[in-house]
């Protein structure tokens, strides 16, 4: 039966501390065994953090019989290298057993990988870049708050760690909303990978925590388990309306007397002779000829968890439907979207919709969200780091977050936080009303043209691209409904309303945006131009002075990116030459995507990739794009040049 610790107890019993004893020899041998067999690994800090992993585990609110319990607390593991220890702990538990950890860690196709992930039992996010475990924390607790739940979210965290910058944006947004669900707890053994944390890059962790108003816990020594229990068990129980960290002084590799206080065991694993005197040292048997035999028969995976989405039922609200005569943005239009999706299910005291802006509330139009559901209005301030990880989080628990900015800061500078994200399967809907050289007189650090480039990398990532105010608000609505990673780019300008040739909009009543499926705006049968967003009224401008020379051209837009229509751009390629028009690097973007379509199908067509050549300037977007070779001249002389 694992361990259960009553935290309204003071006071640890004689017996709780025996068992405590216990299982920390058996944790310690099976960490140093895992990192001995597989030759790699981080014993040391995994020994400096087992007490606490295993005071934790015996207070919190789990069941290793249902690991996704709703009910449950959540223990994020920032530092993810301290693998070992948290899946000893977990074993410890009844999570799986001893032989499934030692026979499959760090082994090809194994549910037990070297830094922590969800698809071992017990196991809340994929970690191990440093620094956004905690962002991920503080999304969930504020999540919780947001719901009105009341589950607690442990952070462990190491103390090199707390060099990095993005915990100091999540420090000060855990304060703001006085997340007194949170706690933290720091390892604090001096140690980091090339020696002690205050010759590499001396600070004050504590006082870090305390000027930004946390209450702050010390401990003198992290491995008394009833010091740390007294602890933990205050946070949990007496909520202080504010959040807690509990910085503890441990000692790196911690219960074997040649690793202690040594840096180098942070990530070096013990050879057989000295994993042979640490387990006499521990006074356990050396079997380790029994695991190495274990480990040469096929890896099990009978113990992999099963990614289970915490996306709920969204209701897709009334689309707005834009006329052709509307004088609007996109981002008015997302803006317009976003406030009817709150509208449709933030009622009755439930948020499943929460929307997230760093400073720019403004700029991505979400006032008319933020006045209709201000709880689930989220200021981050200039804190985009944090604010990625953060919204991940949130969705990890049940809401959709939207997370807006400039494309420049929800992607160039979050890819990072963003992959991190994609690897934990997060429900997040990144919408960037800023992209491309639309941005006009901000300039090139402004003008994000790499978003393709970037997304394409990721494995459960869509990208939307919409060209007009009716196609944005469908794309917003399609995304919020349906479970998974959506990035939306738009520009910054009034974009005039998409028309049929009647001089109705394309994007009709009747319209329902399907990803991966492209739009024939216009039909012709001597060549296709495909393009997407800002730059679908400049080709259909030049649609009509072809048509006016003479020339039969098709306009595909391309708004689904990924996933693409491939069988449209095969479509396009029978009637004749390809021309790909976009705001992005010319190639990294949808050219790219085409060129490699058409190689891959066998098609050999008259192909011309246009799309932004060089770093743009600063100035009205159309001069930007003349400067390009993107406007509707210079695209009409492209296309009439392959059909010579």
């Amino acid at each position: 039966m694992p361990l259960q610790l009553n935290m309204q107890s003071r006071e640890l019993s004689s017996q709780e501390l025996q068992g405590l004893r216990e299982m920390r020899v058996r944790c310690a041998k099976n960490i140093l065994l895992s990192t001995s067999l597989a030759a790699s690994g981080h014993p040391g800090g995994s020994l400096s953090s087992l007490d606490m992993l295993l005071v934790t585990y015996g207070c919190i609110k789990h069941d290793p019989e249902n690991p996704n319990m709703e009910e449950r607390d959540r223990v994020v593991v920032s530092m993810g290298h301290i693998s070992p220890g948290v899946y000893s702990t977990l074993a410890e538990y009844g999570y799986f057993s001893q032989d499934d950890f030692l026979g499959g860690f760090r082994r090809t196709g194994s549910g037990f990988p070297g830094h922590v992930e969800r698809i071992v039992p017990g196991v809340e996010w994929d970690t191990g870049n440093l620094g956004q475990g905690l962002s991920t924390a503080v999304g969930i607790a504020h999540a919780f708050k947001i719901q009105g739940r009341p589950n607690k979210v442990i952070v462990f965290m190491g103390d090199g760690e707390q060099q990095k910058g993005q915990i100091c944006e999540a420090i000060r947004f855990a304060n703001k909303y006085k997340l007194d669900n949170l706690i933290v707890v720091i390892d604090r053994n001096h140690l980091q990978i090339c020696g002690a944390t205050d010759d590499i890059m001396p600070q004050s962790v504590r006082a870090m925590y305390a000027t930004n108003n946390w209450e702050v816990k010390y401990l003198a020594d992290g491995h008394d388990c009833n010091s740390y229990f007294r602890a933990l068990a205050d946070a949990y129980t007496k909520p202080c309306g504010k959040p807690t960290v509990i910085v503890a002084r441990t000692v790196m590799g911690k219960g074997i007397s040649f690793m202690e206080n040594l840096a180098k065991y942070h990530g070096s694993p013990l050879n057989r002779a000295m994993l042979a005197d640490a387990l006499k040292e521990l006074g356990v048997d050396n079997d380790v000829e029994k695991w190495e035999a274990l480990r040469a028969q096929p890896v099990a995976t009978h113990t992999i968890r099963k990614y289970v989405s915490n996306a709920p039922e969204i209701a897709l609200g009334t689309p707005v439907l834009y006329g052709a005569d509307s004088k609007t943005d996109n981002r008015s239009a997302y803006g317009n979207a976003l406030q009817g999706l709150a509208e449709a299910n933030n009622v009755n005291g439930a948020i499943t919709i929460s929307g997230i802006s760093c400073d720019l509330e403004g700029s991505v139009k979400m006032g008319g969200f933020r006045k209709h559901s201000p709880g689930a209005y989220i200021e981050a301030g200039i804190q985009e780091h944090h604010a990625a990880s953060m919204a991940g989080g949130m969705s990890s628990v049940g809401m959709v977050p939207f997370f807006s900015t400039f494309g420049v800061f929800a992607l160039s500078e979050v890819y990072n936080q963003t992959r991190i994200n994609d690897f934990n399967h997060t429900n997040v809907k990144v919408v960037a009303t800023h992209v491309g050289l639309d941005v006009g007189e901000d300039g090139p650090t402004h003008q994000c043209i790499d978003y393709l480039g970037l997304t394409r990398n990721f494995f459960r990532f869509s990208v939307f691209m919409p060209a007009d105010p009716n196609q944005t608000d469908r794309i917003i609505r399609f995304a919020a409904t349906h479970a998974g990673n959506v990035f939306v780019g738009m520009g910054r300008s009034i974009t005039p309303v998409i028309l049929k040739e009647d001089g109705t909009p394309f994007y009709d009543a009747e319209y329902t945006f399907q990803a991966g499926k492209g739009d024939w705006l216009r039909r012709g049968s001597q060549a296709t131009i495909i393009t997407y967003g800002a730059l679908v009224p400049a080709v259909i401008e030049v649609w009509a002075l072809l048509v006016r020379e003479g020339k039969s051209v098709g306009v595909l837009n391309m708004a689904s990116l990924v996933p693409m229509d491939k069988d449209a751009v095969l479509e396009a390629a029978a009637k004749g030459p390809v021309v790909t028009v976009e705001d992005h690097h010319v190639d990294t973007g949808l050219g790219a995507m085409v060129a490699l379509v058409l190689a891959e199908s066998g098609k050999a067509v008259p192909f011309k990739r246009c799309g932004v050549q060089f770093y743009g300037g600063s100035g009205q977007p159309a001069e930007l794009y003349a400067k390009q070779g993107l406007d509707a001249e210079s695209i009409a002389a492209t296309v009439k040049g392959l059909l010579l």
